[in-house]
Formats: C-alpha cells, sequence, structure tokens
C-alpha cells in the first residue's frame, strides 16, 4: 500500500497543500482561502478535498508536516493570551526602557511596539544570581505563591513568562519558580527564559520569552482543533510543525516553544529554493516568494539558506530595523515585506501612491474576489493589466470581477490622483516591483552581496507575476519558475527533516580552553538537543549533530559565527578554533587579527533527523491528451510595447521540454501565472522548470 506525505501552509490569504506519492513521484496540489476566523477548518477542509480528487483514503496518508503564520499574526494583532511576568527584583522596567539604539536617531517621536506584558502583570520577587550562576539571594516560595495568585487570580493572566537575571548561567531559580506555578495551577501557560533560549542579554532573552508565552494558550488551542479534526477524517500519521530554522517539530516541541514558528511557512520556500539549486547545479540563489499578504526573500549560499540567530517581528517601521520586539531563536535569515497579492492601495497624505502594508487578507479580500471587498490591491491591478484570467483563477474554480476591481482603483486611488485606469493599475503593479526590489537590495547589501551574480527562484500565487519584472529592475540575468510554483512552499514541508537547535550562553576565553572541556561545553547541549528527536521515534545513530560556537576578539561586543566541521566523526580540536575564526572574520571585514586574544560567547548545538526523501523529483502529471500548449491570446498591458498587446496565452501542463516562450506572453497553471516581458524568453529545462533569461540581466 502507498503512503502519501502530505504538507499544508496557510498564508494570511490562502492555504497551499500538497500530496506526494514517493511511488510514483507524482506530486498533487491545491489552494483555497484561508479562513481567518478558525485557519484549521479551512485545513481540514482543503485536506478532504486534495484527497477527495485523487480518490486518496486518509489511512494511506503516513506524514503530515503543517507550516503557518499564524504566530506572526497573534504577535501582531496582539491575539495572544494575557500575559504575565515574574522578574527578579529591581528588573521589572527592563521590557519597557528596552535597548539604548535608536532606530531613527533624528526622530523625536519614535514609535515602539508596546510589550506583550502590560505593566500591571510585571512582578517582581526577591532573588539574585551573580553572572556565573552562583547564587546571592535564595527564592522565597511565599512571595512565589503570592505573586502568581495576585496575578493570575486578580488580575487574570492565563499565561506566565519567568525571566530572571543570570538564568542563561544557571537555571535554578527559574525552574523553581515554574514548579511552584505548576504545583498551585495546572492549567496555567509558563515559559521560563533558561529553557526557551538562555543567551546572556536580558532585553533580548525576555522579549522572546514573553512572546513565547503570550503565543502559547492560541497554539495550544489551534493544535488541539486541529488534532481532533485529523482524528475525525480517520489520520493516523506522524503530524509534525514546521519552525523558523527550516526542521520540523512535534506538536508537543510546537506547544512548548511557539515562538519557534514566527517564521514558519516562509521557511519552508526557502528550504525548497536550496534543493531546487542543488538540482540545477546553483549554488547561490534568490529565494523571492509572494502570496497574498507578503513577499520574502532569502539568500541560498553555496547550496543551503543562510541562518541567524535573531529576527524582528511586529516593526512600528515596516523598513526599519530596531523598530519591532528582537526575537531569539533559530531562523532562516529572510527579508520581509508587507506586499502580496492582497495589499491594499492608497494616497497618503503627502498624495503619494502607496501599496501595503495592509492588507485585505482572504475575507473580504480584494475588490475583484467578488466578496464585498471594496479596496483596490495589487490583484486588482494586475488583473486590469491583463496578467491573470478572470475565468482561470485557480484553475477556473474562482471567478474574478473585473468591474469590480476597476471601481475600487479609480473611487479610490485614480479619483484622487487624477489619472485614467491603465495609470493608476500600471503604478500600482510597479509601486509593488520597486518595493519589493528595494527592500531585497538591502537585504543583499547587509551580507555583502551583488544579485547579479544569483539566479532567482520565484515562486507563491502572486511571486511568478511579478518576478521578471523584479529581475529586470534588480538586473538578475536569471529566474527560475518551478513546477507547481503558486504551492511551492508546501512542497518544502515534505522535505524537512525533524531538527531542533539550543544555544547557551557562557563567556570563554579560548586560551584557556582545551579539548575536554571544549567537549564538557557541548555535551549538555547535545543531550538536549538529540532528546526532543528520541521522543519524536528518531533512533540516536540516525541523529546528525552540527555544533557552532559565537566567537569575537577579547574586548569586542559584536561576535560572528562559526561552524565546527567536526570531519570525519572526529570532533574539531580547539587548536582549529583560531584559523576557523580568522577564515570566517577576514570574509566579513576583508582582515583578521592574527594576535587578537578570542573569546566564545555562545555555544550552539542543532539535532537533525533524516531528511525525508524526494530524490525521484517530482510531477504534476501529465497534460490531458491532445492539449495545445498555445491557448490563445489576451489583452495585456506591457509598456516597452507601447501599452495593451495582444499578448500570447499558454498552458505550462501543455508546454514541451525544450519549448521556448518569448515575451510578451502569460504562462498559466492553475495557481500562478508567469508574467514573460518584453525581451525575457523562457524554455522549459527537463525538469519541467521554467527558465527565463531577463532582458536587463542579458545586457548587464
Amino acid at each position: 500500500m502507498t503512503s502519501y506525505r502530505l504538507g499544508v501552509d496557510i498564508g494570511g490569504t490562502f492555504t497551499d497543500l500538497a500530496l506526494y506519492d514517493p511511488a510514483g513521484s507524482k506530486m498533487a496540489i491545491h489552494k483555497l482561502l484561508t479562513t481567518p476566523a478558525d485557519p484549521a477548518a479551512g485545513v481540514l477542509t482543503g485536506i478532504r478535498e486534495l484527497l477527495a480528487m485523487n480518490e486518496i483514503p486518509v489511512e494511506q496518508v503516513d506524514q503530515l508536516a503543517h507550516g503557518t503564520t499564524l504566530v506572526t499574526n497573534a504577535v501582531i494583532e496582539r491575539k495572544g493570551g494575557r500575559t504575565g511576568l515574574i522578574t527578579t527584583a529591581g528588573f521589572r522596567d527592563v521590557l519597557n526602557i528596552g535597548i539604548e539604539n535608536r532606530y531613527d536617531q533624528y526622530d523625536m517621536r519614535l514609535r515602539l511596539p508596546e510589550p506583550m506584558v502590560p505593566r500591571d502583570l510585571q512582578m517582581e520577587v526577591h532573588e539574585r544570581l551573580r553572572y556565573d550562576g552562583s547564587v546571592v539571594t535564595a527564592l522565597e516560595r511565599e512571595e512565589v505563591l503570592r505573586v502568581a495568585e495576585e496575578m493570575v487570580e486578580r488580575r487574570g493572566a492565563v499565561a506566565i513568562a519567568v525571566c530572571l537575571l543570570h538564568s542563561y548561567a544557571n537555571p535554578v531559580h527559574e525552574q523553581q519558580v515554574k514548579a511552584l506555578l505548576a504545583e498551585a495551577y495546572p492549567q496555567l501557560y509558563v515559559s521560563v527564559s533558561s529553557e526557551v533560549l538562555p543567551f546572556m542579554k536580558e532585553y533580548d532573552r525576555w522579549t522572546t520569552t514573553t512572546i513565547n508565552a503570550f503565543t502559547q494558550p492560541m497554539v495550544d488551542h489551534y493544535l488541539s482543533e486541529l488534532e481532533r479534526g485529523l482524528a475525525g477524517l480517520g489520520f493516523k500519521g506522524r503530524f509534525t510543525i514546521m519552525t523558523s530554522n527550516g526542521g520540523t517539530v512535534t506538536t508537543e516541541t510546537a506547544r512548548a516553544y511557539p515562538v519557534r514558528l514566527l517564521e514558519s511557512g516562509p521557511a519552508a520556500g526557502a528550504l525548497m529554493t536550496s534543493r531546487l539549486g542543488q538540482e540545477l547545479g546553483l549554488p547561490n540563489l534568490l529565494s523571492y516568494d509572494m502570496g497574498g499578504t507578503t513577499a520574502k526573500g532569502a539568500l541560498v549560499l553555496g547550496g543551503q539558506p543562510t541562518k541567524k540567530y535573531q529576527m524582528e517581528v511586529a516593526r512600528a517601521h515596516e523598513y526599519k530595523e530596531g523598530s519591532g520586539f528582537t526575537v531569539k531563536i533559530p531562523v532562516i535569515d529572510m527579508i520581509e515585506i508587507g506586499t502580496g497579492g492582497g495589499s491594499i492601495a492608497h494616497v497618503d497624505e503627502r498624495g503619494v501612491l502607496r501599496v501595503g502594508p495592509r492588507s485585505a487578507g482572504a475575507a473580504p479580500g480584494p475588490a475583484c474576489y467578488g466578496q464585498g471587498g471594496e479596496l483596490p490591491t495589487m490583484t486588482d491591478a494586475d488583473l486590469v493589466l491583463g496578467y491573470l484570467d478572470p475565468d482561470f483563477f485557480l484553475g477556473g474554480r474562482m471567478k474574478l470581477d473585473k468591474a469590480a476591481a476597476e471601481q475600487a482603483i479609480m473611487a479610490k486611488v485614480g479619483s484622487q490622483l487624477d489619472l485614467e485606469l491603465t495609470r493608476v493599475s500600471w503604478g500600482i503593479h510597479e509601486t509593488v516591483n520597486e518595493n519589493v526590489a528595494q527592500a531585497f537590495r538591502l537585504h543583499a547589501s547587509e551580507h555583502g552581496r551583488d544579485y547579479r551574480q544569483f539566479a532567482m527562484v520565484g515562486f507563491g500565487g502572486s511571486g511568478p507575476v511579478h518576478a521578471l519584472r523584479i529581475a529586470r529592475i534588480l538586473r538578475i540575468p536569471q529566474v527560475i519558475l518551478p513546477v507547481g510554483a503558486g504551492v511551492m512552499s508546501a512542497f518544502g514541508l515534505l522535505m524537512s527533516p525533524l531538527s531542533f537547535e539550543t544555544v547557551r550562553s557562557s563567556l570563554v576565553s579560548v586560551p584557556q580552553l582545551n579539548d575536554k572541556a571544549l567537549s564538557a561545553q557541548f555535551r549538555p547541549l547535545i543531550e538536549e538537543a538529540s532528546a526532543f528527536l528520541h521522543r519524536a521515534g528518531v533512533a540516536p545513530k540516525d541523529v546528525t549533530i552540527r555544533r557552532r560556537v559565537d566567537m569575537r576578539y577579547k574586548g569586542q561586543g559584536y561576535e560572528i559565527e562559526v561552524m565546527l566541521p567536526d570531519s570525519e566523526g572526529r570532533p574539531t580540536s580547539i587548536l582549529e578554533l583560531p584559523n576557523l575564526f580568522a577564515r570566517e572574520y577576514e570574509r566579513i571585514f576583508s582582515h583578521s587579527f592574527v594576535d587578537g586574544t578570542l573569546e566564545i560567547t555562545n555555544f550552539k548545538v542543532e539535532a537533525v533527523g533524516p531528511a525525508p526523501s524526494m530524490e525521484g523529483g517530482y510531477s504534476l502529471g501529465d497534460a490531458p491528451a491532445g492539449a495545445k500548449a498555445l491557448k490563445g491570446k489576451r489583452q495585456a498591458y506591457f509598456p516597452e510595447a507601447g501599452g495593451y498587446v495582444d499578448a500570447p496565452v499558454y498552458d505550462r501542463y501543455a508546454l514541451q521540454v525544450g519549448e521556448r516562450v518569448e515575451g510578451p506572453a502569460m504562462i498559466e497553471e492553475r495557481e500562478s501565472t508567469c508574467v514573460v516581458g518584453v525581451g525575457d524568453a523562457v524554455t522549459v529545462d527537463e525538469h519541467h522548470n521554467l527558465i527565463a533569461e531577463v532582458a536587463a540581466g542579458r545586457s548587464a
């Protein structure tokens, strides 16, 4: 009996599903509107519909991997549980004071997001540890219970974050508080900073822990609803959740660490981009994903997505680093822009056209969806410009109302700018392209990279519509649009291994270490990370351990990550660390100091299980017998051609390997449409990917 793998990715507008048959290397896909009021309902409906369309019983699905943006949305929209904070006496105001850095030093009215915990629920207990973890003042049981009673019984807290000073060095007091809370209030959600991620900097660690506590009730409720629904369908396989680092975890781990799900869905797309690059022999790629709500960009270098241990969420200013919450979690390094198919176009107070970051979402959605939306969006503009077929959206399962799109654009934007419909629609389309390109340029410059030496992989429901134009702006020579580009993040879920990463801060001078002491620093981290995989059923022999350290020259306030190669099963020697550090430091700063004293600030461990196989690749099935690649022609706007032209429209499923399409043209599949500009040329490769040579890239 065939065993299938199912990937489900919830976005702000659409929920994407992919069902993989390893025996036949076949992929079946589905896309439906997200149900914001009850996200689990949309997931369950999508699973039922996908299985029914392919006549597959749910009993034959033995793995379900799920990615979601629900945690990010809960933080941005403040839809979590009422949360309290227990902290060390004298440090109650850390969350409110924040850090010294200003994201705009000339703005006298800086806006920052309010802490997840209101000030009346930030309470202190008298305890104290030194920086080395030794106890100065012992914790008092009665005081903890008194504070907990005030928070829970009088002020309505359903979750508590425990953030004590120097707990990264010694978690004893935090563990005592956790035990007391569990005894007094068994139903209370409790997050302790020494478990969530024990970094040494208080503000970052406490912000991360409060977000974890704030989102725990919501995540627990959502997963419970989903598990009940899956059980009702008859699903008995393994259910895992994608985390921000590109790995998956069990639902038990996801409930304990919901903060690790902040980039759950987007991480899957970057993971799939790296796999595609390995398949095509392209080690350096820009992963570009645009859905209904946001656009995401990630760098793939040397065949792997770049990672970091810090991200920002809920920024007061979308493009300004430092204007949001700093979160310390392992995460694939991405730039995220509030621009997608549902992004609302408007005229700001200066009379300038803006698109996003507000989105029409799935309900009511863009005006053209015919669900009562009256605000113009990017999708409305793309429809008016002729890039979308109103009768073939989602393969014809959803009809679009072009007249409603025209009405919304002119009523809300055109009338204010005193411009005709085509100019406004093109302005919306090109504003989106420029916004995404600007954000991607910034991301590349921060990493010292030049996109002109990269290829772009474009995907997501809206991605292929804009990919070639954005590449033209960035002067990227080649764009790859994979098979099933509209649901590619769901594909990434199908190849993600179980994994867990942990870190512990410990300031150690390298000259004072030897190989035995280095191994002793890593041993508890390896045991902790591996335990999560063992509990999920992964055999110890199948667990791969990856070790990293954060290092710096003594006295610096900035550290860089160094991977320990551990070649051929032999742990990296302490004698190798200076050369490894010097090589990485020189790569970043073009110079290293040979005689500088080194110190380690953080020890990191990642435990990884076997990756699900997709060695045979995948196909979406053959085109219907007799299907013609050229579907017809449609009026579409291409400024280089002088305006609207009768552009050919091709059926992607009927295009054969080696066929070439020159712009202007559109190539349609059920979940997305590729817009080929004037001078661009697209060829179908042996894997049925669309390989686009961009005009500006060729002339660069």
